[in-house]
C-alpha cells in the first residue's frame, strides 16, 4: 500500500485539490495529503475527474466500479445508436418501365429501413455517347420516389457510370 502511495505522489504536480468525498458532498480545496488520508480512511480510492480545473477536482470513490460503470454507460450507448448502410442499386440506361418500378421499389424499402442508397446507371460501349439518358432514368426515380428522399448527391458522372445519393426523410 504505501508503494502504491509513493508512486501517486510522483505523478501529481499539484499540491492542492478540489475534493469531494464518497458520499457526494463538496470538502473544499484540501492539500493531497489530506485527500488521500481521507481516502484511505474509507478504504476507497482518490481519482482525479476533472484535470484540467484549476485546481484539480477529485474524487473519492470505489475505481473499479467507477470504470466498469463508465464501460456500462458507454456499452448502452452503443446499444441505442443507428448504423446508416450505403445500399446501392445499379440500372442501365435502357431499362424497361417494369424493371424501373421494380428497382425503385427496392430504393424505397431501402430508405424506409433508415438507409442511405447509391442509385447507379452504369454505361457500356456506345452507351457512354448518351448519358442524358442515364439522366432521365435517374430523374424518373426521383418521380417516382414521391418526395420520401433527401437529395444528398445530385447526379454525377464517375468514369462510365453515373450515380446519385439519397438520405431518407427525417420522420417527426
Amino acid at each position: 500500500m504505501a508503494q502504491k502511495e509513493l508512486r501517486i505522489n510522483e505523478q501529481i504536480r499539484v499540491r492542492e485539490v478540489r475534493l469531494v468525498d464518497h458520499e457526494g458532498e463538496q470538502r473544499g480545496v484540501v492539500s493531497i495529503a489530506e485527500a488521500l488520508s481521507i481516502a484511505q480512511e474509507a478504504g476507497l480510492d482518490l481519482v482525479e475527474v476533472a484535470p484540467q480545473a484549476n485546481p484539480p477536482a477529485c474524487k473519492i470513490l470505489n475505481y473499479g466500479k467507477y470504470k466498469f460503470d463508465l464501460e456500462k454507460r458507454k456499452r448502452e450507448a452503443k446499444k441505442n445508436q443507428k448504423i446508416v448502410k450505403l445500399k446501392e442499386v445499379r440500372m442501365q440506361p435502357k431499362i424497361e418501365k417494369h424493371d424501373l418500378d421494380f428497382k425503385t421499389k427496392h430504393v424505397k424499402t431501402f430508405l424506409d429501413e433508415g438507409n442511405k442508397v447509391k442509385v447507379t446507371i452504369r454505361f457500356r460501349g456506345r452507351e457512354l455517347a448518351h448519358t442524358e439518358l442515364g439522366k432521365v432514368v435517374l430523374d424518373k426515380v426521383l418521380v417516382l420516389l414521391e418526395d420520401c428522399y433527401i437529395l444528398d448527391k445530385r447526379a454525377t458522372m464517375e468514369g462510365r457510370t453515373m450515380s446519385m445519393i439519397l438520405s431518407p426523410k427525417v420522420k417527426k
